[in-house]
């Protein structure tokens, strides 16, 4: 089943939308069979489980973490992690920074916009992030950067949790203007600081397909996939 899902989601996806397999919540056989497939690229969002995951599988594989992070469990998440998506606060941006800089390892990072209605939901204001931003590009007295050890690489977000389309629609265009802004504001294609700023992250099993109209370049899929949860 999960070979056949894979099989049909590659055939719709545009090329040049990565697919990040979401298998959190399912056992490593299910992870195994669609390595097995040729997916290699992985979504998890428990530190524990993204560990344990990151020590048993293939040394090829491209994690990405995408749930909330505590500062407390960069150690769980940074030595394997290709890319953190889902920075919600300045707190943990600073935090992973200077745990690069212990470990001399660049951590490659989005910043995850508080997107959807719902309250419960982690994220950077569209002014957070622009006053990131400002200061990545800002030199230091000294001349350097502040955040030495970031590569940022651009913004994920999630839409509301609805069944109603327009809402869904509204929330990926808010995201699509605010990284075609940011690009035009921080001028990302002549910044050596935000050279990779190029990734939008939107889109899961319900709603992939309109984000990928909106310009989606990782959609985030789980459930089509795997199907339901596990445990």
């Amino acid at each position: 089943m999960i070979s056949d899902n894979l099989q049909r989601i590659r055939k719709e996806l545009p090329s040049g939308v990565k697919l990040v397999a979401v298998s959190k919540f399912h056992p490593l056989p299910a992870l195994i069979e669609a390595y097995l497939e040729g997916q290699r690229v992985f979504g998890e969002n428990r530190p524990q489980e993204f560990a344990a995951k990151a020590v048993q599988l293939s040394q090829d594989i491209e994690w990405h973490f995408i749930g909330h992070l505590q500062t407390n469990k960069l150690k769980l998440v940074l030595p394997y992690a290709y890319m953190v998506e889902s920075v919600d606060s300045v707190r943990l941006l600073d935090a992973i920074d200077n745990w690069g800089v212990l470990h001399s390892k660049t951590i490659r990072v989005l910043l995850e916009l508080h997107l959807g209605a719902e309250e419960t939901k982690h994220g950077l204001s569209e002014d957070e992030i622009r006053e990131i931003l400002s200061a990545a590009v800002t030199p230091l007295p000294d001349g350097g950067q502040r955040y030495r050890n970031i590569r940022f690489c651009g913004l994920m977000g999630m839409a509301t949790n609805t069944d109603d389309e327009s809402v869904v629609r509204a929330d990926f265009q808010r995201i699509s203007s605010l990284m075609e802004s940011l690009s035009a504001e921080f001028g990302v294609d002549s910044s050596p600081v935000l050279s990779d700023f190029r990734e939008l992250s939107i889109g899961m099993s319900h709603d992939w397909r309109i984000a990928v109209e909106y310009g989606a370049t990782i959609v985030r899929i789980g459930t089509d996939i795997f199907g339901n949860r596990q445990y």
